[in-house]
């Protein structure tokens, strides 16, 4: 049926190309008007396909841009055509169809790049509330920065408890190409991977329904840079926005280059409780440590707890003293001695 409507556009144009020159140039120009029609239903189906691929967004800030340049290209050749300053139907005819190109060439290029541009969640959300005759004091900081993210945090998923507490201002933006990488790992042999992958689209299809925070997923791409990480860095600096990753390296990359990076891992450490030297824990003892006599066990939010002389009491929940807290790279450790050693050596 498509193949049968394409053929039919080819042709419908084709001929009106061919008659439409011949009543205004004359015969020996017809099959110049053909060829053009031709042209033109080519050029037609290629922009039919290539929008099909493109967001709304840029299609209607496109149709809009195009419209204005066509209307301004017709403004500015009227006059000459009505005064005919040319002295040939032939040049006036150029001329009109030369400046309709070029300013309705300008009208589109400039329509999709200001569509892609605009803040539609905005519009759409200022439109309502004056519909609903809201109060717009109480609409959330618009000058808050667009946070770009990546797939590690989709995957990891917390980002989606996080926003149901609301403490996450402006809008999340998730970049098609990482869609397209998420949907990769969804579709890998690898069954771990397949699973992350599965359960980063989960966790995306929950975050768009939070009604506290505005979720835009865009088109916008940057052909020339290869690397996923690259391409985010790039899309932050044009958003003027942040970077939400949970990625070390890419944190490093947003960094060298001037843009502010929410690190998911670091805010997780930051809220852990406090534990401090002297306190008392109970500590379910779950494996042997990597010492002799030495006991691991582990705090409800994973931090690891190394008990000196906890080995006997592997599977036993037992009462411990903190002696000391380190903090590494990987996270904190806390090292402990059970309540009768500690007692022992505060006596000697």
């Amino acid at each position: 049926m498509y193949l049968v409507m394409r053929s039919l556009l080819v042709i419908f144009a084709s001929a009106s190309g061919y008659f439409i020159v011949q009543r205004i140039l004359g015969e020996k120009f017809a099959l110049v008007g053909l060829a053009s029609g031709l042209l033109i239903s080519v050029l037609a189906l290629l922009f039919e396909k290539r929008v099909k691929k493109t967001p709304l967004r840029i299609v209607l800030g496109g149709a809009a841009g195009l419209i204005i340049g066509l209307t301004v290209a017709n403004l500015l050749t009227y006059p000459l055509m009505l005064k005919s300053q040319f002295g040939s139907e032939y040049l006036e005819f150029a001329v009109y169809l030369l400046t309709n190109i070029i300013i309705g060439y300008l009208g589109l290029s400039i329509g999709m790049k200001k569509g892609d541009e605009f803040d539609w969640h905005k519009a759409v959300k200022l439109f309502t509330e004056h519909q609903r005759g809201g109060d717009r004091s109480e609409e959330p900081d618009a000058k808050a920065s667009p946070l770009v993210i990546d797939t590690s945090v989709i995957i990891d998923g917390r980002i989606a408890e996080v926003m149901e507490t609301g403490f996450i201002e402006g809008r999340l933006v998730v970049p098609q190409f990482v869609l397209q990488e998420l949907q990769h790992i969804a579709d890998s042999a690898d069954p771990v991977k397949r699973a992350r992958g599965r359960r980063g689209l989960d966790v995306l299809k929950q975050i768009q329904s939070n009604n506290r925070t505005a979720v835009e997923i865009t088109g916008k791409d940057f052909p020339d840079i290869r690397e996923v990480d690259s391409k985010l860095v790039a899309l932050a600096k044009e958003l003027s926005g942040k970077i939400l990753t949970n990625d070390a390296n890419l944190n490093k990359v947003a960094e060298l280059h001037g843009v502010c990076v929410l690190n998911m891992n670091k805010l997780a450490t930051a809220m852990k409780p406090v534990v401090l030297p002297g306190e008392a824990l109970n500590i379910l003892v779950l494996k042997e440590g990597k010492e002799h006599g030495q006991g691991v066990g582990y705090l409800e939010d994973g931090t690891m707890v190394v008990i000196d002389n906890g080995r006997e009491f592997v599977g036993k929940s037992i009462d411990v003293t903190i002696t000391s807290v380190l903090q590494t790279t990987g996270g904190r450790m806390i090292f402990s001695k059970t309540r009768e050693d500690f007692k022992k050596a505060a006596y000697q």
